[in-house]
């Protein structure tokens, strides 16, 4: 099992199946959170989501749990079975899984890669689990298809706590970007650039300009030269093919030598597990499910999103992001900015499109179409102010 990172504020009001969120039910997500309720006096109706309590048995005899629900947590027999007692719904570990369903926090690089130096990627928990995904894809097994659905529900409980409060804007662009290109370099200093004006950066967490993306928002805390650095030391890896082991490992090698980076989120998916996520956001939300990782990262790029020159991928991110604006389906539309006038309107004429959605609608006066990266912070501000 994934060793599940400690988090700064592990204790968050969740809704349960008997009632909304609020003080009587928040979840435990950590030893630490699970030991501070016990001291507080009771266990009732919380929500304790996977914490190894085999050394709690004590505490879990001693308190009452009546209304708790124990998710993926484990317990010695005799604890199981007086919470059981209590009224409290126990759904154990699930032996043999190369990640936990019931996890309470987002990933990081470092539960996703681990054992990457020792094993390779091949070794790692990313990898373990993209080929347990490409087993039980198609098998038709329920339990496989639960246990999916289990796993992206809890990521996505974890991604929303997370994001609370946070001005949040999405960077969608071509996987293809390769490290050393002048486009790489120009989506990392667009990622500090955001980063540094307080926007919390989330990229759909794979190689390619999200990687970029996401490198630019490590590097915000850092002085300037450090990512004209980073970039170089990169260029000797362009790309995870052929090896997704040396391309992580020079990730790695970039955040060992300038450590204290900047956050960003990102969103990948083991759908598309043959790319690799990149190890410079420090929190990951991957899903198995590509259409709620695809939904997802959109509808939480509350402060707008931004377009780089893409293929496929990014053309659909273009109007999944651009029909709820159109329709009003979360409210007032999100500000959508496309880079790079002669890719989106000769090579993939994109911008016509949405420019003819948009017009006579809220969403036109949030819309824009710029010629360079380093244009795009000023126009998504500009469509910001604007609404």
């Amino acid at each position: 099992m994934v060793d599940i990172p400690d988090d700064s504020s592990p204790v968050s009001g969740s809704p349960g199946p008997s009632g909304p969120a609020g003080p009587s039910r928040p979840e435990i997500e950590s030893l630490a959170a699970f030991d501070a309720a016990v001291s507080a006096g009771t266990l009732a109706g919380r929500r304790i989501q996977s914490v190894d309590l085999t050394d709690r048995s004590d505490a879990l005899l001693a308190a009452d749990t009546s209304g708790a629900v124990f998710l993926g947590c484990r317990m010695a027999p005799g604890a199981a079975a007086k919470v059981r007692a209590d009224g409290a719904i126990v759904f154990p570990p699930v032996p043999g899984l190369p990640f936990d369903p019931y996890r309470g926090l987002l990933y990081s690089p470092d539960a996703l890669y681990e054992g990457l130096t020792d094993g390779g990627y091949a070794a790692t928990p990313d990898a373990r689990a993209y080929r347990w995904f490409q087993e039980t894809r198609a098998s038709g097994d329920a339990f496989a298809s639960m246990l999916r659905a289990l796993h992206d529900d809890a990521v996505s409980d974890a991604l929303d706590e997370h994001l609370l409060g946070a001005r949040v804007v999405g960077v969608m662009g071509g996987h293809a970007t390769a490290r050393g290109s002048a486009q790489y370099a120009a989506a990392a200093r667009l990622g500090r650039a955001l980063a540094r004006g307080g926007l919390t950066v989330a990229t759909g967490g794979g190689p390619g300009a999200m990687e970029a993306a996401n490198l630019g928002a490590y590097a915000a805390p850092h002085p300037d030269p450090m990512l004209d650095k980073a970039c170089r030391m990169l260029a000797a890896t362009p790309s995870f093919i052929p090896s997704v082991t040396e391309w992580a490992l020079a990730a790695f090698a970039v955040r060992e030598s300038w450590p204290g980076g900047g956050g960003s989120v990102s969103i990948p998916t083991w759908f598309y597990g043959h790319e690799p996520p990149n190890p410079f956001a420090d929190h990951i939300a991957k899903y198995f499910a590509n259409a709620l990782r695809e939904d997802g990262l959109l509808a939480r790029s509350t402060a707008g999103v931004i377009f780089l020159p893409g293929a496929a991928g990014t053309v659909q991110e273009i109007f999944d992001n651009a029909t709820p604006n159109y329709y009003g389906s979360r409210g007032g539309p999100t500000p959508m900015v496309l880079v790079g006038r002669a890719h989106w309107t000769r090579g993939l004429p994109a911008w016509p499109l949405l420019r003819a959605l948009a017009g006579g609608r809220t969403m036109e006066s949030r819309i824009a179409l710029v010629d360079t990266v380093d244009e795009a912070p000023e126009a998504l501000a500009r469509l910001s102010a604007d609404g």
